[in-house]
């Protein structure tokens, strides 16, 4: 390809890019801490919340590559440590108190894209307790897992994980398994085949309201879509689908804030326009089970993928809690939940 040719070939490329992906603006929230690098491709946080003191929490994220791996974070943005080498981990959740023989542990669970399982690791030391993965989607043509959340129960506290692929069938695109453990090893059994899917692109962002009991998943370029979460309830109807004509392409990842037992925000990645809309966790009273718009969020991360949110005072800097989210550049940005309260407060204004 001679000189010309590769100028005209990069102007497309460039032109087609900015299409494509909005800048910065100039009013986007800044974050408080952006973590260190990761070798690879960040992807997917999850906050973990320290049992007896809150500034010690940690982030959890995922760094996708054949030679990849969970990372820990603590909250001043530094690796603490990596685990054990993972084959294209996608997606990350944790949850509390898992009964583990005599005992219970905190885990985190990810997505093994190029091995076709879950792998689970305790928490906070970040060491492997599944024996070498869960395989999932078992039997289906279409596995490739990528999206993955917690439901823990709260009637009993059983622990289940929701999971999700690249492709998959409408009506069962979604498979539910409860975690269990058998000689200090844990397992997962199938309870629950679920979810609708357009085809358009690909559902990777899934995030659970444990309270609530409801479990929300990013269909991309489509909307977020709305389930129950416990699989004892037999109903595996969409009870809503929201957010059809708010973004400027894909919607993607799903942080919940808690501001009570009941209220709060649910926020989604605009990915392109490099901004977070925000809805009402609560119900419209109007129309049950949908969810308002009520802000959008300029955020200095590029084309977030996955987010997580927690409203628990951490230390000085994210007293009334914090946004995490991934931003190309193998990072993950911390934003001070104040900042982005004074934005939502300014916009229902």
């Amino acid at each position: 390809m001679n000189k010309l040719k590769v100028v005209l070939f990069s102007i497309v490329i460039l032109v087609s890019c900015k299409d494509k992906l909005a800048p910065i603006a100039k009013n986007a929230i800044q974050p408080k801490i952006i973590t260190e690098k990761t070798p690879h491709d960040t992807d997917d946080p999850a906050i973990w919340i320290h049992p007896t003191n809150a500034s010690n929490s940690l982030i959890i994220g995922t760094d996708k590559d054949s030679n990849g791996g969970l990372y820990l974070y603590d909250l001043n943005g530094k690796i603490i440590k990596k685990s054990i080498p993972l084959k294209r981990p996608n997606n990350v959740d944790v949850a509390y108190k898992l009964k583990v023989g005599n005992t219970t542990l905190d885990i985190a669970v990810t997505t093994e894209r190029e091995t076709n399982k879950i792998r689970i690791f305790s928490l906070p030391n970040l060491e492997p307790i599944d024996n070498g993965g869960i395989e999932v989607f078992e039997g289906e043509t279409e596995r490739n897992p990528m999206g993955i959340a917690l439901y823990t129960r709260p009637s009993d506290g059983e622990i289940f994980a929701i999971v999700g692929r690249k492709n998959g069938p409408s009506g069962s695109y979604l498979w539910q398994y409860q975690l269990e453990s058998k000689n200090g090893v844990v397992q997962a059994k199938i309870i629950r085949k679920f979810g609708n899917y357009s085809g358009k692109k690909e559902i990777e962002a899934i995030a659970v309201d444990n309270e609530l009991g409801f479990v929300y998943y990013s269909d991309e370029q489509i909307g977020i879509r709305k389930y129950f979460a416990d699989p004892s309830k037999n109903d595996n109807n969409e009870i809503a689908i929201f957010g059809q004509n708010d973004f400027k392409s894909d919607n993607e990842g799903i942080a919940i804030y808690k501001k009570t037992e009941s209220t709060g925000y649910i926020l989604v990645s605009n990915q392109q326009a490099n901004t977070f809309v925000v809805y009402t966790r609560e119900e419209n009273s109007n129309q049950k089970n949908k969810h308002i718009k009520i802000a959008e969020i300029p955020v200095s991360t590029i084309e977030c993928d996955g987010a997580d949110a927690t409203s628990i005072n951490l230390n000085k800097d994210f007293s009334k809690g914090m946004l995490v989210a991934m931003s190309n550049g193998m990072t993950f940005h911390y934003y001070d939940w104040n900042l982005i309260q004074k934005e939502i407060d300014k916009q229902k204004d």
